[in-house]
Parts: C-alpha cells; structure tokens; sequence
C-alpha cells in the first residue's frame, strides 16, 4: 500500500504524450487481408487514360484559360483581392472577354464549368483556382475526375425549361442514368423515340415507386357523412408533362458537357461519355457482388455494412452507393447518419464524404455550425483545403480536439475490443492523465459517462481505472 494519491502517482509517472490519432481508423475494427477484386478492363474500343484526359482537357480548355486569367488579373492567387464567387461581375466579364478573344456568353460558360469542374473553389464567399488546376496539365487522374465532376452536373450547365415544373424536370435527372446505361451498352447511336420510350417508363416506374396517387381518385362511393364541397383544382405536377421537351433538354444538357453528340434524330455517348458511364456501371456492380450488398442500402445500414473493412475496400463502396444516387440526395443522407447516436458512423459518414468531395463542401460548411458533427466538419474541410490529414488536428480548438477524442471512445466502446480502448487513452493524454479527465469533464459530451467507465473496465493499471471511474462518478453527481 502506498499513502500516495492515485491522481498524484499518475502526474509523476505517465510519460504518455498526444499523438495525431485517425479518429476513425482507431475505431474501425481491422480484419484480415481480403481477396482484391481484379480491376476491370473497359469495353473494347475505349481510349486510353491518358487519351481521355486531353479530350477532357480539350473540353475544358476555355474555363481553364479563364480560371488562369483569373488567378493572375483578380488576384486570387497571390493574396490580394480575391476572385469573386457566383457569377462575375460584367467589369470582369467584358476584360476577360476582351483579353481572352471570347464572348460574354463564353466567359460567363465558362466560368460556371470551371467550378463544377472543380478548377474555381469557392471559400468564405469568395472565389480561388483550386489543387486540380494546379496539377491540370501532370495529373491525368486529376483531369479526369474533374470532368466527370462536370458530367455529374450537367443539369447546371444546361438550366431547365422555366415554365416545366421542378418536380418533372426532377423526374428527368432522376431517370438519365437509365438512358445513359442504355446508350453505354449499345455502343452505338440509339433512336430518340426509343430514348423517348425509356423515359417514359422510368418516369412511371419512379412515380409508382413514391406510390403516386392522383388528386381526387377515389374508388367506391363517398361516405355518407362526407360534406360536399368543390371540385378540387388539379395540382401542376399532375399536368401532362412534356417528356419529349425534357428529353431534348436533357440531351442538350448532355451534349454540352461534351458526353453526348447528337445526330438527326439520334444520340450517341462521345468516347468520354462512353468512359464516365462504364466506371459508374462498373461501380454500381462491385457494389452489387460485395458481401454487404450495400447499394439497395440507406446511408446508416451501408455505414455499418463498411465499418468491419479497411479503408481501401470502404471507398469502393462509398463510390459504388454513391454513384447510384443523386449526389445531393447522398450528402443529406449521410449527414443525417452522422446525427445519429451511433458515433462510429459519425466518423465513417464523413469519410465517405471526402469520397463525395467539392460537391459536399456546402452542407458540410453548414454543418460546422453543430456540435456534434463540428469537428468531424473542421477536420474535413482542412482536408478538402488540401492541408495534410496528419496536420489536420491542428485546425481543433483543445476543447474540440477533446470531444472529438470522447466521441472516438464512444465508437470503440460500441463497437471495438477492450484492449483497443485502452490504446485509445494511451495515445491521447496530453500531459497527464488527470488533466485529460478534467478536460474531458468539462467538455460536456453526452457519452461521457458511459465512456469512462468503459475505459476504467478496460484499462489493466489499476491506479489510472480508479482515476477514471472517480472521474466517472464526478460527471455522474455533476462533481467538479
């Protein structure tokens, strides 16, 4: 027995210091090496990696002169007055378009490509070229990524008929991925009244899917009680939509981003196009054949169905369930996952956000402003700003270093093994480890508690376990 103190004792020995931990890393649960899955070959006839990129480079040549413009006119490379977001300003626009040899309608094209394509990133509400245009002329993989970044958004390019209601023109998006499989797989020019056709049927089968059913249709007789009333006036949406005017939109759309070409009549995908299809086909069928099944899944149940595999075969899957959905849809959903009380998705959620990249950038900025979810939020918005993810650590103020480190625990805890936990708070002491406990009682996380007791149940030093669960006790009483 000893007179000294167990706080005391441990201020004296630990020689334990803070390292940079992978929040999530420490709470995936590793497995044994899998079988890799031999990486497909593209159909016959498909160009090379490094001839698509110069056809995208080609398609995107007149953002990326503007972009490059802009960095060196508007100051936005240098710290000086930074290049503005949206739309710019017609001063701008007409010296661009003077010293560039384009019109305003090029400019103004161009510069909305540009960010789609991830060239232009928009931060603190202003405008700066982003880490693709910097590797744009090395980086193939880079080139490729950020047109199909435009393909994705060719909805934008292209803005819908304004008097077509936004539910049909919604329908429309929904259903291109049908039609683009159907001219993939063709490999060769399809007829319109066939594409026609196709959509109609989507159109029907995405209606019947929501179990639509039109205002006013009632089988049997009325009630006798039911007061009569006037005939209800039909809803917009429930109007006969124009889906060949949508069509021809949308393949205008298409057409546009430069994946489709159109003949008299007919289209047919442009080898980029073809490409682009292919890997989202081919990702929607990886997802298909793995164990998890994770594509027919929601947000929360895929999470769970990627928490047991490493990092490289999850991202696989965060592409194969993100492809097969519309991108907004998939970033709504992952971040009400990360809502949850489960904070092992809070950490895989993000991760497959920094799958989903710049086009997540909107929601998770708002996020910043939840508790919960804003250190997860800080930690991937460092990272998309291209600083280190091992140097990310540093953008946490302590406290919230310290509820992202209790959050941490919380998804050991739940899911991972005892001595997994107790490494956990090994590498996290920042001085001592009755420091630690104070921070982690003052910083007011709703597991706290419950993690510390886990902790104290898992640690094999007897003097720090009865630290802990005298800190445990603390919080529980509401002590100091």
């Amino acid at each position: 027995m000893t007179s000294r103190k167990p706080d005391e004792q441990l201020a004296r020995d630990s020689r334990l210091r803070l390292v940079s931990p992978r929040s999530v890393a420490a709470a995936r649960k590793a497995v044994t090496d899998r079988r890799t899955r031999t990486a497909p070959r593209p159909p016959a006839g498909t160009p090379a990696t490094a001839d698509l990129a110069n056809r995208a480079r080609a398609s995107l040549a007149d953002a990326v002169r503007l972009t490059r413009w802009a960095e060196l006119n508007l100051g936005a490379g240098d710290g000086g007055r930074p290049a503005p977001a949206g739309a710019l300003p017609a001063s701008d626009v007409e010296r661009a378009a003077g010293e560039l040899n384009l019109t305003h309608g090029q400019i103004r094209v161009g510069w909305d490509r540009a960010r789609l394509a991830g060239l232009v990133e928009v931060h603190g509400g202003h405008a700066r070229p982003g880490w693709r245009l910097r590797a744009w002329d090395r980086d193939d993989t880079a080139v490729l990524r950020g047109w199909v970044a435009l393909f994705d958004a060719w909805s934008l390019v292209h803005p819908a008929p304004a008097d077509i209601a936004p539910a049909a023109v919604a329908e429309v998006v929904e259903a291109m991925p049908q039609l683009l499989s159907l001219l993939q797989l063709s490999a060769g020019p399809v007829t319109v009244p066939d594409l026609l056709d196709l959509l109609g049927q989507r159109v029907t089968e995405l209606r019947d899917e929501r179990c639509e059913v039109p205002y006013g249709a009632e089988s049997g007789a009325a009630p006798a009680d039911r007061v009569p009333g006037p005939a209800p006036v039909p809803a917009a949406e429930s109007r006969p939509v124009p889906l060949a005017r949508l069509l021809r939109w949308a393949l205008g759309g298409l057409a546009a981003v430069d994946a489709v070409t159109l003949g008299p009549a007919r289209a047919t995908l442009t080898p980029l196009g073809s490409w682009a299809v292919w890997v989202k086909l081919e990702q929607i069928c990886v997802a298909a054949q793995s164990p998890a099944g994770n594509i027919e899944q929601s947000a929360a149940a895929m999470l769970h169905g990627c928490a047991r595999l490493t990092p490289g075969p999850a991202r696989a899957e965060y592409r194969a369930w993100l492809a097969a959905r519309p991108v907004g849809h998939a970033v709504s959903e992952l971040l009400h996952a990360a809502r949850g009380e489960d904070a092992l998705l809070r950490g895989l959620a993000f991760e497959a956000l920094r799958v989903v990249g710049a086009p997540a950038e909107p929601e998770v900025r708002a996020a910043v402003r939840e508790a919960a979810l804003r250190p997860y939020a800080l930690l991937w918005l460092a990272e998309h700003d291209g600083v280190d993810p091992d140097e990310a650590q540093h953008v946490l103020t302590a406290e919230e270093s310290t509820w992202l480190w209790v959050d941490t625990a919380a998804a050991i805890a739940d899911h991972g093994e005892a001595e997994l936990l107790a490494r956990h708070l090994d590498s996290a002491v920042r001085t001592t480890v009755p420091r630690l406990l104070d921070e982690v009682r003052a910083v007011g996380h709703p597991r706290t508690v419950q993690v510390l007791v886990a902790l104290a149940a898992a640690h094999p030093d007897p003097a720090l376990a009865k630290a802990v669960r005298r800190a445990a006790f603390q919080v529980h009483t509401g002590g100091a």
